[in-house]
């Protein structure tokens, strides 16, 4: 709980410098100037397709550490889970140990009982001001957030944020708890499609622990289990182990720590409760030792999962690395398709793209490969072959090519043309091709 917590809370404080005119932050998502940033890369629009990798390499590692150990993301590291922990924490502070908060419970409301309730409301109210204002710092520069909330003085749609935020942490780790896992998450349903006989999931070993009953001296016909109910009442989503595998089941292992220690105190080996497969059933039951961990981990289903995950790794991390730092898209404007000037000429006009991910000003020559009398940008009114990007930055403009009357390009219907541009600083060449549309003489 406490390295997770940590993770979100202080990620948007960490500061990294990416040179003038860029955020200092080391997470961002810049909404405002689209861009996506996370310590030194940084995710332009048209690369969104760097995080739908990332979605669905977080997808197959949900399948393939559930098909390990079943619901382990569910049992300590789900959002819902790691706050639902930190609450119960806190009223446990306030209220006491489990029986103490049973009996303020079953207990008339009076001044103490009053006084108890609204500080353990008051601490979950603050722990959920801050995981909703911690949410909105990924979204824009925490400093400032931070000071724009002291002084009262925060945009609109971040108060909005920060409210919805904190209701829903309020309402969910406090009152609705294990609701939430049991009615609104669809993983439950999902899981038994990823779980075979190999998978290691927490459970009884009713072989060993059957038939239960209680402790009693010189009792020697019982199985392990003496039916303290230590499984259950430790158990945050309220079920009973001994009853098989359910679909309720987080895999959070309170229930093993809980029966280890009454085994400690009785004498009796560990792992009543424990992380086996369904296949070791009968090789435990015969008093032989279980499958190995490697026979569990290195099946079809396991390692198929791994492959396709580390496949779309690399695939990522190689085209993160040879991305270019200048990009270019050029885009005939169809309306209209052509124009014919007065001197016969034909001009067409083009949407030129260029994308500046370098952290200083690049200017950049424009050329066309083919045999086209005039290139012209239009720059506020000025007319040249030059164009000047700014640092980390789009600049778009409309560029017309016109060809002589009399010339190939203006009398046939299509002309495939490529246009170039050079980087007049450090000589780089990006080009992209086109077509120029002529009469069609």
């Amino acid at each position: 709980m406490v390295f997770t917590l940590s993770i979100y809370y202080f990620t948007p404080w960490i500061r990294f410098d990416r040179g003038p005119n860029l955020p200092n932050q080391a997470v961002l998502v810049d909404l405002a100037g689209r861009r996506f940033y996370m310590f030194w890369i940084e995710i332009w629009p048209h690369e969104f397709f760097f995080v739908a990798g990332l979605l669905i390499m977080a997808g197959i590692g949900l399948f393939f550490f559930t098909s390990l150990f079943g619901r382990a993301w569910c049992g300590y590291s789900c959002p819902q889970t790691v706050w639902v922990d930190l609450f119960i924490l806190v009223e446990r502070w306030v209220e006491g140990d489990r029986n103490a908060r049973i009996k303020l419970w079953r207990k008339a409301l009076d001044w103490n009982k009053a006084i108890l309730r609204l500080t353990k409301w008051l601490i979950w109210l603050i722990i959920s001001v801050l995981t909703g204002g911690a949410w909105v710092f990924y979204y824009t520069d925490a400093p400032k957030l931070a000071s724009d909330l002291v002084s009262l003085s925060v945009p609109p749609i971040a108060l909005f944020s920060i409210t919805t935020l904190t209701f829903t942490t309020f309402i969910f780790g406090g009152f609705m708890r294990e609701q939430v896992c049991i009615y609104m998450c669809p993983w439950p349903r999902i899981q038994s499609s990823m779980m075979d006989e190999n998978s290691l999931t927490i459970g009884y070993r009713y072989w060993r622990g059957e038939p239960r009953g209680k402790l009693k001296k010189n009792f020697r016909s019982l199985g392990d289990c003496i039916d303290c109910s230590a499984c259950v009442n430790v158990c945050p989503m309220g079920i009973d182990i001994r009853d098989g595998n359910q679909m309720e089941c987080i895999s959070c292992a309170l229930c093993i720590d809980a029966c280890n220690n009454i085994m400690d105190r009785i004498g009796k080996p560990y792992n009543l409760i424990g992380y086996f497969g369904l296949n070791d059933e009968k090789r435990e039951r015969s008093g032989k030792t279980p499958y190995s961990v490697w026979h569990h981990i290195l099946t079809f289903r396991i390692v198929l999962y791994m492959l396709i995950w580390g496949f779309i790794g690399f695939a990522l991390l190689f085209a993160l690395f040879i991305r270019p730092d200048l990009e270019m898209s050029v885009y005939p404007i169809r309306n209209p398709l052509l124009v014919t000037m007065s001197d016969g000429s034909v001009r067409n006009i083009y949407e030129l793209k260029l994308f500046n991910k370098l952290p200083t000003t690049q200017t950049f020559q424009l050329n066309v490969s083919n045999p086209i009398s005039t290139i012209e940008i239009d720059t506020s009114g000025k007319f040249s072959n030059i164009i000047s990007v700014p640092a980390d930055s789009i600049q778009t403009k409309k560029v017309f090519l016109t060809a002589p009357k009399n010339s190939l390009a203006a009398k046939i219907d299509k002309t495939e043309i490529t246009f170039w541009v050079n980087n007049i600083k450090s000589k780089k060449r990006i080009y992209a091709k086109s077509y120029f549309n002529g009469i069609n003489q």
